[in-house]
């Protein structure tokens, strides 16, 4: 496998150096036959590239020589700010071409990124029909199942024979986004219940679908969010899922390849809350295509709060100069214990994300997980105070008393941290908010406060100061 991805990055890059000499030499055809030699989703990564190397004119020049058919494929792989710039140069009936070839989801998908003028456009030369599905679909609110739905599915009648079935299937399947599941709707629309593709092949062609289909199903209502859709994929490994409205109407289904999209938008928002950052850019834009001061608004928000949460920080050292002053050596170990408590709650947050997220551990089980970091808490809290307690009296040459204030500190904050890190992400959970929201920065500054506040008060105790 290794070995193929390795053939394919060197085709891409031999392509790409070819495709862009051909432009250079204005050799046009030759540029959009080399292109031609790769499939739809390569095509629009070579269309980046000629971007940024050659400019949106020659990006656009090679889309208008590529086959109708293929094109479609293309523009519905291509990120949205190319689309829009493509958008921005093609005539209308290119767009309106391009619009009606695609299949129904990836059309919604263009026409939510699409400026608002050029969408109208578009839907007045649409079938009144379709133009009123069109609008149901954009009207659905953000990052609910409606939103990645298909309507073209196969849906079959209870009474038909298998024969029936297939012949159905036969003549639709070219426009349905599956065939592999079918999904059977009463008089009302109402979904009653699915048969696979395989069941209908090793039937009997007599057979009624109704003594051969599942009325047992899983299914999502329209409004769900999509995460929870993604996570039922992931749980059952299903191909389709049937999206139900409140009425409990059949009225598409998604797929697992749009579903594969959405599990990545979702770990990569959570990766960016668990950092601390808060996007006000909503677009799908990469890294390098953020603008920097685009960078400064995301990342700021989060790092002035836990600036003012760090005043406290110094607040608390303050009031125990007395305390330092006596000891000058407690100092020393202030990054270390302030450190190891960050770090030991931000794995524990990050556990106890993950774990929610794939339903590894629920809010009810707040007990159970608080049981298990206190006991692992103290396992590690005592491991490194014992590595610490050997330190700093072999090789910092301190009294046994500083190491003891050191290390039964560190027991301490290390337990602390433990649970900190494990109970808001399910707190948080439980009050119906997301757990990626606490940001593990966030987590590491409260951890530092208390770190200080246990260390100074172990000081008192065992130093007696």
């Amino acid at each position: 496998m290794a070995e193929m991805n390795l053939d394919r990055d060197l085709l891409m890059e031999e392509g790409l150096e070819k495709i862009l000499s051909n432009l250079d030499e204005k050799k046009y055809f030759s540029a959009r036959d080399e292109i031609l030699k790769f499939n739809s989703v390569d095509i629009a990564e070579l269309l980046e590239e000629v971007t940024e190397n050659s400019g949106i004119q020659m990006t656009v020049i090679l889309f208008r020589m590529l086959p109708k058919d293929v094109s479609v494929e293309v523009f519905a792989e291509l990120p949205v700010d190319d689309r829009n710039k493509i958008v921005d140069i093609i005539n209308d009936k290119e767009i309106e071409y391009i619009i009606k070839e695609l299949d129904f989801d990836d059309k919604i998908d263009v026409l939510e990124e699409l400026p608002a003028n050029v969408v109208s456009k578009i839907l007045e030369s649409t079938p009144k029909s379709e133009r009123r599905l069109i609008n149901t679909f954009l009207n659905y609110p953000d990052n609910c199942a409606g939103t990645i739905m298909t309507p073209d599915y196969i849906s079959l009648k209870k009474d038909w024979s298998v024969r029936e079935a297939l012949d159905h299937i036969k003549r639709e399947g070219m426009d349905a986004e599956t065939i592999y599941t079918c999904y059977v709707k009463d008089m009302g629309r109402k979904l009653i219940g699915i048969v696979s593709l395989s069941t209908l092949v090793i039937s009997d062609d007599d057979i009624r679908i109704k003594d051969i289909m599942r009325t047992e199903f899983v299914y999502e209502n329209v409004y769900e969010d999509q995460e929870k859709v993604a996570a039922d994929f992931t749980r059952y490994g299903f191909l389709a899922i049937p999206v139900v409205d409140n009425e409990f109407r059949l009225v598409g289904i998604i797929t697992v390849d749009d579903i594969l999209d959405i599990i990545e938008e979702e770990t990569t928002e959570d990766i960016e809350r668990m950092g601390g950052i808060i996007d006000f850019d909503d677009s799908d834009r990469g890294y390098l295509d953020v603008p920097v001061i685009q960078h400064v608004l995301n990342r700021l928000p989060w790092l002035v709060i836990l600036m003012i949460a760090y005043v406290f920080t110094g607040m608390i050292i303050t009031s125990f100069e007395g305390t330092l002053s006596q000891v000058i050596s407690l100092v020393a170990y202030m990054p270390m214990l302030m450190g190891t408590g960050g770090n030991t709650g931000s794995q524990a947050a990050t556990l106890i994300i993950r774990g929610l997220a794939t339903d590894e551990v629920e809010p009810e089980d707040f007990g159970k997980v608080l049981w298990k970091e206190i006991r692992v808490g103290l396992i590690i809290g005592v491991l490194l105070s014992a590595i610490n307690f050997l330190r700093i009296v072999l090789f910092d040459h301190e009294g046994s008393m500083v190491a003891l204030t050191v290390c039964t500190a560190m027991i301490c904050i290390v337990i602390f941290a433990k649970m900190l890190g494990s109970m808001i992400p399910l707190i948080v959970k439980k009050l119906g908010a997301d757990p990626a929201l606490i940001a593990n920065p966030a987590i590491s500054s409260i951890s530092d406060a208390v770190a200080l506040t246990i260390y100074f008060l172990m000081a008192k105790v065992f130093l007696g100061l």
